[in-house]
């Protein structure tokens, strides 16, 4: 009788344990909330909307974006690393809010309070000014930073991001003074550059390109490897003298920790689908976005590489 009584109770524990997990077969059975932790007009916004667009048609449910910005991607991923690991609300996570940001602003854990699902993928960064900006080239941006008098004001997409790392670290290869304003994403920080608020700004390719290729913002440097075909004339950091500033500001797809591993293959693989369609294709050869056809323990190791490798530099750059 007790054996029975025990098979019976154990039974009935692995029937709840089974029901409290989320049914990824049939997952989405209602709309996915994808959390863009910047503001509308950047490439998290860009890329994200783009797969969320792929992911409704493919799987015939809404997918929704909801822009939270602040604290270089930190506050929006934050809320995100609470929610319920059930596949219903997602953040576009990066290189900003992951890594970068928490050296200064411990708001998670990058690893622990996540999973991982996606590499999306990213543009390189450029340095770009208003059309009224007094130089032409790198070399003659340099020259008039190292001679302004109260230092040179610049935008980025905000505290902690990619953009303001490379920045700084710029303007401490170049020597000059310089006061960095940061934004709560690409696109605010170039609607007041186009304004001529902001004299210059960091910002990724992708949001900078239709105004650098209509004549309303020129450019000064990229961080590629190589030159982008939409822009031949505009030389690479690295060719210019400056080998460390080559990077992508990279983004990728994440959820709440504990989502179960077969939910993570799920996604990770209706991503990846959506990546390769023709109009993800096309979106990102046009902005210059490279992605890399990774699983979801790929992705997440290279997010531990990312840590190691910018970490030190940010904290090297604010003991300066």
């Amino acid at each position: 009788m007790l054996r029975k009584l025990l098979a019976a109770a154990m039974a009935g524990t692995f029937s709840l344990v089974t029901w409290a997990q989320p049914a990824t077969t049939d997952w989405p059975q209602k709309p996915v909330k994808i959390v863009v932790p910047f503001a509308a007009g950047g490439s998290s916004d860009t890329l994200g909307r783009g797969i969320a667009l792929q992911l409704q048609n493919a799987l015939k449910q809404s997918f929704v974006i909801d822009n939270r910005g602040g604290g270089g991607g930190t506050i929006g991923s934050a809320q995100v690393s609470k929610a319920a690991p059930d596949g219903y609300t997602l953040v576009v996570s990066g290189i900003a809010s992951h890594v970068i940001a928490l050296a200064e602003n411990k708001a998670f854990d990058p690893i622990a309070d996540f999973s991982h699902i996606a590499l999306l993928g990213g543009p390189p960064l450029i340095l770009v000014a208003h059309p009224s900006f007094p130089a032409n080239n790198l070399q003659e941006f340099v020259a008039y930073a190292q001679k302004a008098k109260d230092g040179l004001s610049w935008g980025s997409s905000g505290q902690g991001t990619h953009a303001q790392l490379i920045g700084e670290v710029f303007a401490k290869q170049a020597k000059y003074k310089h006061t960095h304003v940061g934004y709560k994403g690409a696109g605010p920080a170039i609607n007041d550059l186009l304004g001529n608020q902001i004299p210059v700004a960091f910002v990724t390719f992708t949001a900078a390109n239709a105004f650098v290729t209509s004549g309303k913002l020129k450019a000064f440097a990229v961080t590629s490897t190589r030159r982008m075909p939409d822009m031949p004339n505009v030389p690479t950091f690295s060719e210019a003298g400056y080998p460390d500033l080559v990077a992508t500001t990279w983004f990728g797809v994440s959820g709440p920790p504990g989502m179960p591993p077969a939910m993570v293959e799920r996604i990770n693989a209706e991503i990846r689908k959506g990546l390769k369609t023709d109009g993800m294709q096309k979106m990102m050869t046009q902005e210059g976005i490279q992605s890399q056809d990774w699983d979801a323990a790929t992705f997440t190791r290279f997010m531990r590489s990312e840590t190691d490798r910018w970490i030190p530099l940010v904290q090297s750059v604010q003991k300066n």
